[in-house]
């Protein structure tokens, strides 16, 4: 049991449901914190109880709007840090920017770095994030960071289906790693797309490595964003002779006709988590909590206990 003393839990506007969820899980409410935007736009926040010498977790999931959501967070950790709060956690559930790791091209930010420091700088002690979109992500914060993984709780839902046949399919080449160890989980084979990315937002299917003849393929990403790679990946393996096609991912971006296009597609069922709200309207769309996943390790670094036992069970 978490020994509640000292322990708050605020939410910014991201995602109240999913902080509510988890305050829930470890047996409080959430903290009273009024956050509202000026007649011109500009973030304001307020702490309606004391934070003093408290050990404060703020729940804020960088997503769209992304700029709005990160400003919000930041200040949120400015106002709790003049407030004289002992310690300050960030659980940000999707990591905003992240994709951003790295210079693709000449004269470009690396701008999930930049996160990271403008956390540091307003005050923020330690980061909670889940599925980053690249591992080497975790080499960016200079302050203490912990990294949780989806794969629990959606490889338990996924296995209440009992499904005979499967195969892991890693959409490209980079996600191959992740599909791995969900293969090893289900004790599958693994196949691999080959894509190309002709522009931004846009790929296209060169080959399948494996063999998807009769088999129920679960395609497993970190994030859907427009949708486009997983629609190719299913539309590839339904023509190389797949049964049916599951998609699996830790974050549901859903950017742009991400939907309509996955209504339109070959794909039985996409499974994803609360990281981000969902409040599309699709059937095929499952979402699966990770409150208790955070609860969890929320509760193991307050009452300072190892996260080994949570990471692993995760991955």
């Amino acid at each position: 049991m978490v020994k509640m003393s000292n322990l708050s839990v605020f939410s910014g506007s991201s995602n109240p449901e999913l902080a509510m969820e988890i305050a829930k899980c470890l047996g409080t409410g959430l903290g009273k914190l009024e956050l509202r935007k000026f007649a011109d736009g500009e973030n304001y926040a307020n702490y309606l109880e004391s934070v003093r010498g408290k050990d404060i977790y703020l729940v804020q999931s960088t997503c769209s709007p992304q700029n709005d959501n990160l400003m919000e967070l930041l200040i949120m950790i400015d106002a709790a840090r003049r407030a004289a709060a002992d310690t300050i956690t960030c659980v940000i559930p999707y990591y905003g920017y992240g994709k951003q790791d790295r210079k693709a091209n000449d004269r470009e930010p690396i701008t999930a770095k930049l996160v990271a420091k403008l956390l540091e700088a307003a005050g923020a002690d330690t980061v909670l994030t889940m599925d980053l979109h690249a591992d080497q992500l975790q080499g960016f914060f200079d302050i203490r960071a912990d990294f949780l993984y989806a794969s629990g709780p959606l490889t338990e839902y996924f296995m209440k289906k009992k499904l005979s046949d499967i195969i892991v399919v890693a959409p490209d080449v980079g996600s191959s790693k992740r599909a791995r160890a969900y293969a090893k989980k289900f004790g599958a084979e693994l196949a691999i797309v080959d894509k190309r990315r002709p522009k931004p937002n846009e790929s296209e299917v060169v080959n399948l490595i494996g063999d998807a003849g009769g088999k129920t393929c679960l395609i497993v990403d970190d994030e859907i964003n427009t949708g486009g790679t997983v629609v190719n990946a299913a539309e590839a393996l339904i023509r190389n002779g797949a049964k049916e096609v599951y998609v699996m991912a830790s974050h549901g971006v859903f950017a742009s006709n991400a939907i309509e296009r996955l209504e339109k597609s070959p794909v039985k069922e996409v499974i994803i988590t609360n990281s981000i709200p969902y409040r599309g309207g699709s059937k095929k769309v499952t979402v699966v909590s990770i409150a208790k996943l955070f609860a969890g390790a929320i509760g193991a670094m307050h009452d300072k206990k190892s996260l080994a036992q949570i990471l692993r069970g995760g991955k």
